[in-house]
């Protein structure tokens, strides 16, 4: 998409403007050689490299559409992306100084841009002060946006209440959780048809979780079935790891630790194949924990 965009120009103008060296610039962000590439347009930064450096250079993300006079449209697009980034980062700091300086842009007055806007703002509210009235509040605002009684909900607004459930289900009120992950199941049913395969792969992951909080082994290995099926039948990855290793977690409570520690290692051997070390990490400690515990 920034091949559409002389981005090459505005970034080595505002880099001769400011008396910015390419190495002062680029450290940790790009090698000199990329970047020197960017200014020459024959390649381009992804966007998360571009708005590092316009922090760098003082300006964000906006000013550089704005210089090179394309759509809005490509611009939130590009924003959404960003935050997507970041949110499998689990950067909440960063998401939340992106939607404090968008919710004050022109460019997302539309509803649905509003809405996503808000949705990640009570993401991050509970996730940097962990407090979670005010991120359900902002939460329930999000989806009153678009549907002010909140019966029937569309597909976004699913995602919406999905957030909501999994911040109760981090609070341990599992039973609760519980309710909020069946009731968005229910209102996906209704749905002719589902965009996005990964709302019901969220859903499902989500109500899997709880249901493992409530000792509902045998049901969340069920949801945790249906979950990876998806999973396999689209050909996604998207949250394939985590499935697997509520699975793991599922059979090692349940008794069965052979098992259990088969599909957890089957997840942690996927975090490090896609590169999220993170996770994976945390699966490693989390399995040597439940092993503690079962001795």
């Amino acid at each position: 998409m920034l091949h559409e965009y002389n981005i090459g120009e505005i970034l080595q103008t505002l880099r001769m403007n400011k008396e910015i060296s390419i190495e002062d610039l680029t450290k940790n962000i790009c090698s000199v050689e990329e970047y020197e590439q960017f200014e020459k347009e024959s390649a381009y930064p992804t966007v998360d490299q571009l708005y590092l450096l316009g922090q760098r250079l003082q300006v964000n993300l906006m000013y550089f559409f704005s210089m090179a006079k394309k759509s809005n449209q490509n611009y939130s697009q590009l924003i959404i992306k960003l935050i997507d980034k970041y949110k499998k980062e689990r950067d909440y700091k960063t998401i939340h100084q992106i939607v404090l300086k968008e919710q004050k842009s022109p460019v997302f007055e539309n509803v649905q841009l509003k809405q996503y806007l808000k949705w990640h703002e009570g993401i991050c509210i509970y996730y940097l002060h962990n407090d979670v009235q005010t991120a359900i509040s902002i939460l329930e605002n999000a989806i009153k946006l678009t549907n002010p009684n909140m019966g029937d909900l569309t597909e976004s607004e699913l995602e919406i209440l999905t957030s909501i459930a999994m911040i109760i289900y981090e609070t341990k009120n599992y039973k609760e959780a519980s309710l909020n992950f069946q009731r968005a199941l229910d209102n996906l049913k209704s749905l002719p048809t589902i965009v996005d395969p990964k709302v019901k792969i969220r859903i499902l992951f989500g109500y899997a979780q709880s249901l493992t909080g409530e000792e509902e082994y045998l049901l969340s290995l069920d949801f945790c079935k249906q979950g990876i099926d998806i999973c396999i039948e689209e050909e996604l990855m998207y949250l394939f790891a985590e499935l697997l290793y509520q699975t793991g977690e599922n059979y090692i409570k349940f008794g069965d630790r052979n098992l259990g520690r088969k599909y957890v290692k089957h997840s942690i051997y996927i975090c490090e194949l896609t590169k999220q070390e993170k996770l994976a990490q945390i699966m490693k400690s989390e399995l040597a924990r439940m092993e503690n515990v079962s001795n």
